[in-house]
């Protein structure tokens, strides 16, 4: 269930993230569904998805942070 455009997206992502984070999101999920999708190479019983969304939010998390309700980007 890649992410074909950011519309597809689910909304705790559409409604929270910027732009560009939500590009981030779709990347890394796509990436990992692929990446991940041998159950054993994962690291316990999660599924594909979960696994694909874990390293979504952790590929955002590397370039922005949630300051009070909003997501925005990481100084560098």
């Amino acid at each position: 269930m890649p992410y074909h455009n950011l519309s597809d997206l689910p909304d705790s992502v559409k409604d929270n993230l910027p732009k560009h984070a939500q590009e981030i999101y779709k990347e890394a999920f796509n990436n990992a569904w692929d990446q991940y999708k041998d159950p054993e190479k994962r690291r316990d019983d999660s599924s594909r998805e979960e696994v694909a969304h874990k390293v979504a939010w952790s590929a955002v998390k590397t370039k922005y942070e949630k300051k009070a309700d909003e997501w925005v980007a990481k100084k560098e």
